[in-house]
């Protein structure tokens, strides 16, 4: 394939699960953006392929009718693969296949087995975002046999996250990045913990509810009401703990509760791939106490830009936040410019894509 070296045709496939901008999609919403503009402002040519009633400003969007998929943390490992009557997964990639030969290089989002399975059958190469560690071992199959098949076109946030996943070859692991502009830093913040994320049993919500509570400081939640019944059972079980929950905010309004915050407490009960509302917090000078599984102990720096607690320790994130004062909040700044810029991340893509393209 004659590859421009100055110039890329990209279109973006996005997760089936929901709308852009809604919410639904969790971190991966804000990668996908923030890579789309990056690489827009780079001059390349790109389009997003999106569920209908996707709300993404300046990015050119095609919105594809159907119904969403269901989201693969609900799923079990040995779950079989489900694609709904008129699914919006296939509809979206039935689009793709068709316009494919206006573009170099398809970027796929989804974590679904679909993308995958069709990658042989495209005559444009596909690259795969992997968003999420290992959930269901039909997902684990077809990464690997893609990898196997394609080496090279399996992204991963991390090297934790990649880790998860039975592939013999080493895959880029191309972490995330943030509009820093959008950030402000506070260096005099209140007496108040946040905590940011979709609400639902697998974030674990209530273990930083409950070292609110013994810390007796008050939280503010914001993220994605996804499970209503969940969140129910933390107000009837924590019911006078000091806790507000804000919604789903804009990146503005959230950043703007965010950055008064002492610290952001980071509690799944999962391997979280990345958690980007890790580096927003830094990028708002807010120091993190996280679980340390996963990304986020590849993001935070122990005792300069937050605290990594033993997973599941509540007494832990009780006893991190007891020496808040021991990080200095420019440090958590100044991370987050050098590591996670989004000219950062758009170096890391777009070799990413030329070394696929030039594998051909």
């Amino acid at each position: 394939m004659n590859i421009s070296p100055s110039h890329l045709k990209l279109l973006f496939v996005s997760t089936p699960v929901g709308p852009l901008g809604t919410g639904l999609g969790g971190g991966v919403e804000l990668s996908l953006y923030n890579i789309a503009q990056e690489m827009l402002r780079r001059g390349h040519t790109l389009q997003i392929v999106a569920p209908q009633g996707s709300t993404f400003k300046s990015i050119p969007l095609v919105q594809i009718p159907g119904n969403f998929q269901i989201i693969a943390q609900s799923q079990e490992r040995t779950a079989p693969i489900i694609i709904s009557e008129n699914s919006v997964l296939a509809n979206m990639w039935e689009y793709a296949r068709q316009v494919q030969d206006d573009y170099d290089l398809i970027l796929n989002f989804a974590y679904d087995w679909l993308p995958f399975y069709l990658t042989p059958f495209f005559n444009r190469p596909i690259a795969h975002f992997v968003s999420m560690g290992s959930l269901y071992e039909a997902m684990d199959q077809i990464v690997a046999q893609v990898a196997a098949q394609f080496p090279g076109t399996i992204g991963f946030y991390t090297s934790s996250q990649a880790a998860t996943f039975n592939i013999n070859q080493q895959c880029p692991c191309l972490s995330s990045g943030i509009d820093l502009s959008l950030y402000q830093f506070c260096a005099q913040p209140q007496l108040e913990l946040a905590w940011l994320g979709r609400i639902a049993p697998e974030k674990g919500l209530e273990d930083a509810v409950a070292a609110a509570q013994i810390a007796n400081i008050p939280l503010k939640i914001m993220g994605k009401m996804q499970d209503k019944s969940y969140w129910e059972k933390i107000c009837q079980d924590y019911p006078d703990v000091p806790i507000k929950y804000l919604g789903f905010m804009s990146t503005a309004q959230m950043q703007q509760e965010l950055r008064q915050c002492r610290a952001m407490l980071m509690t799944p009960r999962w391997m979280e791939a990345f958690g980007n509302v890790a580096i927003e917090a830094l990028a708002c000078g807010v120091p993190v106490i996280a679980y340390n599984r996963g990304g986020p102990s590849e993001i935070i720096q122990d005792g300069m830009t937050g605290f990594l607690v033993e997973p599941d320790d509540v007494n832990g994130l009780v006893d991190a936040i007891a020496r808040l004062d021991q990080i200095e909040r420019y440090t958590c700044r100044n991370q987050a410019e050098t590591e996670y810029s989004v000219a950062a991340l758009g170096d890391r893509f777009e070799l990413w894509f030329r070394d696929i393209l030039q594998s051909l």
